[in-house]
């Protein structure tokens, strides 16, 4: 293996991190700086290139900005899903079905990670993430770097990475324990600054703040609000219900990967079962950050926000050249998965003019956190 991509690798993780060329030296002394240095290491994916924050990336609202789907520590794998930003996901419920039997919640667009944590380790094992054989193997890089030797034995017991699934276990809570930290969930976009008084809105956002929580003209609230009242100061917009809004194949994307089977959602889930009923539903996302984490839908399939509206506008227009994708001048492409389509929610409201379209953009735009408003247009 050769020495000078590990070298870069990591300078690049550790300028991510904000610390500049240097690495943090001794060991951490609580759970969130360890989960922090961990979610930086490169050293937990097979060639070394890779860390959670390869594809999570701070300065860009912890998503991944290269892309339609993050490519693999091996180089050459390219995923088939579009990584969301990790910004507010520790407030994602535990993956399980509701009063009616509709799941709710979990990691990934599908659900299949049940907590932060079951998230957490999923990367580091996957092939076409970050590569590593098994957990033992994980576990062994750990047990390299002598200062996680100590922090470990320190938050988690002594020899507690002499034990494969007791090391893991404690690597994962550490990682969720950072990404439960403010700095993934500050509360302070614009929108927040307004709700506590500390800014107004201009004429175009205020007006689409006022379209996205109608219940007359607009359907957005229907699936992005959580909370009772529209002025609650920790909503997350987002009720993490599973909908097949009939998104299309991102053609691009599978002509770069090689897949070539349909991707049936929340049926690929372990837990669930692949009825009929499951195929083709994705977790609602959070929109907080959402006008600096394109590109959009579960396979990065759009790259402009106007577009995402446009697109469920034509569920609404009856009005045929409204149905053209500005990215391609063509109509909007089939849905990959046909059935289940989520009608009721989607035909809610009227059809929308480009002043109400340009609104709600301008609205959605205010829903970014302050340390990523310079990468607003």
């Amino acid at each position: 293996m050769k020495a000078a991509p590990i070298l870069a690798a990591t300078v690049i993780a550790a300028l991510a991190a904000g610390l500049g060329a240097s690495a943090p030296v001794g060991a951490p002394d609580d759970i969130t700086a360890l989960g922090e240095r961990l979610f930086f290491d490169t050293n937990l994916s097979a060639n070394r290139t890779q860390s959670c924050a390869s594809c999570h990336e701070p300065a860009r609202a912890f998503s991944d900005p290269r892309g339609a789907a993050s490519p693999g520590d091996d180089g050459v794998s390219l995923g088939d899903r579009n990584a969301p930003t990790a910004t507010y996901a520790q407030f994602i419920p535990e993956f399980a079905p509701d009063a009616e039997g509709d799941w709710v919640g979990g990691l990934f667009h599908d659900g299949r990670a049940g907590t932060l944590e079951s998230q957490a380790g999923a990367p580091p094992l996957n092939p076409i993430e970050m590569g590593m054989p098994d957990k033992a193997a994980v576990v062994a890089r750990l047990r390299e770097n002598p200062d996680y030797v100590d922090a470990f034995a320190a938050l988690f017991g002594a020899g507690v990475l002499e034990d494969t699934d007791s090391g893991f276990d404690a690597m994962t809570r550490a990682i969720a324990a950072y990404e439960r930290t403010p700095e993934f969930s500050p509360f302070d976009s614009k929108y927040d600054r307004f709700l506590r008084g500390e800014a107004e809105l201009t004429k175009q956002e205020d007006l689409g703040r006022l379209l996205f929580f109608s219940q007359q003209f607009t359907n957005c609230r229907e699936c992005h609000q959580l909370r009772q009242s529209a002025m609650d100061p920790e909503e997350t917009f987002s009720d993490y219900r599973y909908y097949n809004l009939g998104v299309p194949e991102n053609r691009a994307l599978r002509e770069s990967n090689g897949v070539t089977v349909t991707d049936g959602g929340l049926a690929q889930n372990p837990g669930v079962s692949a009825a009929a009923d499951t195929q083709g539903r994705y977790r609602t996302p959070t929109l907080r950050n959402v006008a600096v984490t394109g590109p959009y839908m579960h396979n990065g399939v759009f790259e402009d926000l106007r577009t995402v509206i446009l697109f469920y506008n034509t569920y609404n227009t009856r009005n045929e050249k409204r149905k053209i994708n500005p990215e391609t001048g063509a109509p909007f492409a089939a849905p990959e998965v046909a059935q289940n389509i989520a009608m009721d929610e989607l035909t809610e409201g009227p059809a929308l003019d480009d002043q109400r379209i340009d609104a709600l953009v301008a609205f959605l735009k205010t829903l970014t956190d302050a340390r990523y408003e310079d990468l607003l247009d």
